[in-house]
């Protein structure tokens, strides 16, 4: 069995959560709701009654491996240059 060397789900962000007013799957939003020292705490709300139904924490250490990702990704990606011969 071959051990992964990169954690795979790291970060997640919901396109949808459950709503206890709507009472339906819901698409959401993300609201910055406060920002603390070393993290931040977001907000989603329900795009139908723009209720809370739901929050999600991101640390200093996920958001810098979320950007070290994301820069990987960006020069991993051809160019359209690239592309043509």
């Amino acid at each position: 069995m071959a051990i992964m060397s990169q954690p795979q789900f790291e970060n997640f962000t919901a396109s949808s959560l459950y709503c206890e007013k709507c009472k339906a799957s819901m698409p959401v939003r993300e609201r910055l709701l406060l920002v603390l020292p070393g993290k931040e705490i977001f907000d989603y709300l329900c795009t139908g009654c723009s209720s809370s139904v739901g929050q999600r924490e991101v640390t200093e250490g996920e958001k810098l491996m979320a950007q070290a990702m994301a820069g990987q990704s960006r020069r991993r990606a051809p160019r359209a240059h690239q592309l043509m011969p």
